[in-house]
């Protein structure tokens, strides 16, 4: 697949996008600077400033009047700064996120949220409990589940086996963030397996740069 062209188009509809801008015009502003990252990636140009963008506006979207379970905001802001390789930002939003109460959410995502935060923050011990909380649900993926409480506990072979199933289910899967193929959320996981000292090479995918 040709990426550039997917670039061009995303990023004129960022730019197409004008005037005073509510809460879920904000949010779709996001996706649209995070999808622009991901074709970026994809087509070997710098993405940074479109990961940057995109956790900007889903920050703004929750100021604007979020609802206080909408959990996809933060944690969007978190993976956008990750993929950014900002360490403040990443710090930010982290702490931010963590300020919300997503450690104790009734909701998986919320957990979600949380997992990533700690990890993001070398919390380890706090992330891998939330994790294997993630671990014991059925409405949650079990493999992203894996993955988090793998890069907790420090464990490469079970970390490499878990982000493989995250990178399977994207290849298998028919709907993307507008319309991107890419698996985002294991680059994110790669990310911070990173920061842990265990990251492996992503296995050779069409949904992976």
């Amino acid at each position: 697949m040709s990426w550039i062209p997917r670039v061009d188009e995303l990023e004129a509809r960022y730019e197409a996008q004008h005037g005073e801008l509510d809460e879920r015009a904000l949010v779709r502003k996001g996706n649209v600077a995070y999808a622009a990252g991901l074709t970026s990636l994809m087509a070997r140009r710098d993405s940074s400033v479109w990961f940057v963008r995109a956790a900007a506006c889903w920050r703004e979207s929750w100021d604007a009047g979020a609802a206080v379970d909408a959990w996809g905001r933060p944690i969007g802001a978190m993976k956008a700064a990750l993929l950014a390789g900002d360490d403040t930002r990443v710090t930010e939003y982290a702490e931010w996120a963590l300020e919300l109460g997503t450690a104790t959410a009734a909701s998986p995502i919320g957990r979600y949220a949380a997992a990533l935060a700690l990890l993001a923050l070398g919390r380890y011990a706090e992330a891998r409990h939330v994790a294997e909380s993630l671990r014991e649900r059925d409405d949650f993926p079990h493999g992203v589940a894996d993955a988090l409480a793998t890069i907790a506990a420090h464990d490469v072979v079970g970390y490499v086996e878990a982000v493989e199933s995250v990178v399977t289910s994207f290849e298998t899967r028919d709907d993307y963030l507008e319309d991107v193929a890419v698996a985002d959320t294991a680059l994110v996981l790669d990310a911070l397996a990173r920061r842990r000292g265990i990251a492996q090479p992503l296995p050779t995918s069409p949904v992976l740069p």
